[in-house]
């Protein structure tokens, strides 16, 4: 039997993942090399949004989410894509070597990608660190620690009336009497059979 449970083990931590025009959630991001500008990679989904504007982009910005970040951050950045909705609106930024960065984080990193390695679901983009800084000394949110408290920091409010289903792997929200058969969550991925239904 396969638990795949056993992967939210690894310790990781939550960014928000940014380049030009666009932004996500993040949780695979490891430092790679050592030195004075040491390579950071970071996993991105094929079918996200952001994983096509960085294959456009040169650069990307990591923010580190501590765990009192504001949940908002969260629902922005990983409930919704930027095709349709502008993240940066209601979250504020500061714009750092041309890329915005989260405020209300414990710091930043900017990288200049170097490379990128494709599998059969995500892209793992490889970045060079060409700016940095600690913004708060806080504990970081780790993986095991969102998943601890997905359902608080996720928490989705739907449009009265309507019936909606719910991703719960990512909390993407899809309306309609009936799920589409062979449905795909456009932000995670993940079928049909992880949506809940919410009248």
């Amino acid at each position: 039997m396969k638990n795949k449970k056993i992967t939210r083990k690894i310790t990781q931590g939550m960014y928000v993942l940014t380049t030009k025009d666009g932004g996500c959630i993040v949780d695979a991001v490891s430092q790679v090399s050592a030195g004075e500008n040491p390579l950071i990679a970071v996993s991105v989904m094929k079918t996200n949004y952001t994983n096509e504007l960085l294959k456009k982009s040169n650069q990307f910005a990591l923010s580190v989410l501590g765990k009192n970040a504001n949940s908002e951050i969260i629902k922005t950045f990983g409930m919704h894509s930027m095709r349709d909705m502008n993240k940066f609106e209601k979250i504020k930024t500061t714009e750092i070597e041309g890329i915005k960065t989260i405020d209300d984080s414990l710091g930043y990193m900017i990288c200049e990608i170097v490379d990128k390695i494709e599998n059969e679901t995500h892209t793992l983009f490889l970045g060079r660190l060409i700016e940095a800084d600690v913004l708060k000394e806080e504990e970081a949110m780790s993986y095991s620690y969102y998943q601890e408290h997905k359902e608080e920091l996720l928490k989705v409010t739907t449009e009265k009336g309507k019936t909606a289903w719910i991703c719960t792997i990512c909390g993407y929200v899809y309306y309609g009497e009936n799920l589409p058969n062979h449905f795909k969550c456009p932000l995670c991925g993940a079928s049909n059979e992880a949506f809940e239904r919410k009248a």
